[in-house]
């Protein structure tokens, strides 16, 4: 099925590194926080092979941060999610669901703190900014509120340690996973956080200052030259093969952390002044989660709505939000939302695939 065209517009942003992604050939993009995401270079099956094999660069300017500062900024950030925070020490990165008074899902964002009155949200495809404005507004808290001048660069796959090691040196390649750094950039200071949404390896590198982003990119393209390193972005199969979730997609602002499968990010006992405390407390127990399934047939078509999922007697038991082709896996890899009545692993299921109804198997766990 063919789209409409998408209508460029000073409304969705560019970024520090565009001028760089457009000269490395990018085939297509998306529209996330506002703002120009790449969604492959080659083709997504080529690009899948290289992440796998090599080293890539990724824009993924488009995480923007919300940052919080001041003597009530822990508060604030703690408001906002069951994950207790306070515990974070200062080079520490942590994955958090952002849940309203509901105890549904706002956003999934990683956490940094800075340090003891500092923390930047890194956050998926929401408007969170506001958010954490009106919050702050409404309690009388003593913080600042804003989005810096920080644009993520993912560095992602096997060889993406030997390129850090050569360009920042080999401290920054043993910082551990989610923790931080500070590195020095032609004089000015930036941090870099072993993560990524990928399962190969690799950092983020939280460019500050937009005017350094294409002397950055030059930079890191030169060192890894002999790498193969090339420009990339989040891969469809590789992520989905991962079960690296996507708020939007798997995850929505219907879906309670518990059914995003997100419980352990959940302190309930210890966390102190969540506002959704009192409504996710009572939603522990999910009707329904995420699961991974395998998708029966030659590749699925592209994905552009849910598909449904049902039983033997054509009743809905789940939503399929994600799926596509495994070259490695020689299957449909699918990310869906299943209810507890069936999501148990061997599961057969009738996916109403637009060409056709397949069978889907729950499995006991995802691919990478």
């Amino acid at each position: 099925m063919s789209l409409p065209y998408l209508t460029p517009s000073i409304r969705i942003r560019k970024t520090p590194f565009s001028s760089r992604v457009n000269a490395a050939g990018v085939k297509a993009y998306t529209v996330y926080n506002h703002m120009l995401l790449p969604s492959f270079f080659t083709t997504p099956e080529e690009d899948y092979r290289h992440l796998k094999s090599a080293v890539q660069v990724w824009d993924v300017s488009v995480e923007r941060q919300v940052e919080i500062v001041g003597p009530d900024a822990l508060r604030l950030v703690q408001m906002t999610t069951p994950r207790d925070v306070s515990r974070m020490q200062d080079d520490q990165c942590y994955y958090v669901p952002m849940v309203d008074t509901s105890g549904r899902m706002m956003n999934d964002p990683v956490a940094i703190r800075l340090h003891q009155n500092r923390f930047w949200l890194s956050l998926a495809d929401s408007d969170m900014l506001l958010y954490c404005k009106g919050l702050a507004a409404a309690a009388d808290l003593d913080v600042e509120v804003f989005e810096p001048d920080v644009s993520p660069l993912a560095i992602q796959g096997p060889k993406a340690d030997e390129l850090v090691a050569r360009v920042f040196g080999d401290d920054i390649v043993s910082t551990r996973f989610f923790r931080h750094k500070t590195i020095n950039f032609q004089g000015q200071d930036m941090i870099i956080a072993r993560s990524g949404w990928s399962h190969q390896g690799g950092f983020e590198l939280y460019l500050d200052g937009s005017q350094y982003g294409e002397a950055l990119w030059d930079t890191l393209f030169a060192a890894g030259e002999d790498l193969d390193v090339r420009a990339g972005c989040p891969n469809l199969i590789e992520r989905i093969e991962a079960g690296l979730l996507s708020f939007g997609s798997d995850i929505t602002p219907a879906h309670t952390p518990f059914e995003a499968g997100l419980g352990k990010y959940c302190d309930l006992d210890t966390v102190n002044g969540f506002l959704g405390y009192a409504a996710l407390s009572k939603l522990s127990t999910p009707a329904r989660q995420i699961r991974a399934l395998e998708v029966d047939g030659p590749p699925v078509p592209a994905i552009y709505d849910s598909w449904p999922l049902q039983d033997s007697e054509g009743n809905v038991v789940g939503q399929i939000s994600s799926s596509t082709w495994s070259p490695d896996y020689d299957t449909n890899v699918t990310i869906a939302m299943v209810d507890r009545s069936h999501w148990d692993a061997g599961t057969v299921l009738m996916a109403k695939v637009p060409d056709a109804d397949r069978n889907a198997t729950v499995r006991a766990g995802f691919w990478g």
